[in-house]
């Protein structure tokens, strides 16, 4: 039968365990930062550059706008339609609110304050920019906007009403600064 040593690790055997820990342990913590510092690079070119973060929000005085008037800004570098909405197109857009809409919103989960409406101004068909100033022919069958490009009907909401576009016109992040001011984003 064999015999059980009875030998305990000496203080060598242990100082050498100790040290071969210690540098798995320092030779992971250099992998790692040298892992770290050549992605930091790749990760960084994520981040917005500094003149995509200056147009992130956007201030507009709307005092000038007349009712009935409606201007076009840009945002990110999307067109965003501002509409002052009269009596009357605030009174259309609220009488559809039931009407069996392709995409349902009421009038009133699309605006803060009835008398704006505030939209990204891109078709959501296939993105072109709708018409809807001027002449009351560039506003389509329900006096909102008309994309020409393929049919898009949208009214005094914003919605889609005819054409192959399958959604509303996308909303935004706004709020009213002041009641005449506006901040985008």
């Amino acid at each position: 039968m064999g015999r059980i040593s009875d030998k305990t690790p000496t203080a060598a055997a242990t100082s050498d365990e100790t040290r071969r820990d210690f540098i798995y342990i320092l030779g992971a913590a250099v992998a790692a930062t040298g892992a770290a510092g050549a992605l930091w690079p790749l990760i960084d070119s994520f981040s917005p550059s500094a003149d995509v973060r200056a147009m992130s929000t956007v201030e507009v005085d709307l005092s000038p706008i007349e009712l009935g008037q409606r201007i076009t800004v840009k945002w990110t570098g999307r067109p965003v339609f501002i509409s002052r909405r009269t009596p009357r197109e605030i009174e259309l857009a609220r009488a559809d609110d039931h009407v069996d809409l392709r995409d349902p919103q009421t009038d009133a989960e699309r605006v803060i304050n009835p008398e704006w409406l505030v939209v990204i101004g891109i078709c959501t068909h296939l993105g072109c920019v709708p018409l809807g100033q001027g002449a009351q022919s560039n506003r389509g069958n329900w006096d909102g906007w008309f994309c020409p490009c393929h049919g898009s009907h949208y009214d005094t909401s914003g919605r889609i009403r005819k054409g192959p576009a399958p959604l509303n016109l996308e909303l935004l992040k706004y709020e009213f600064t002041e009641p005449l001011k506006l901040k985008i984003g």
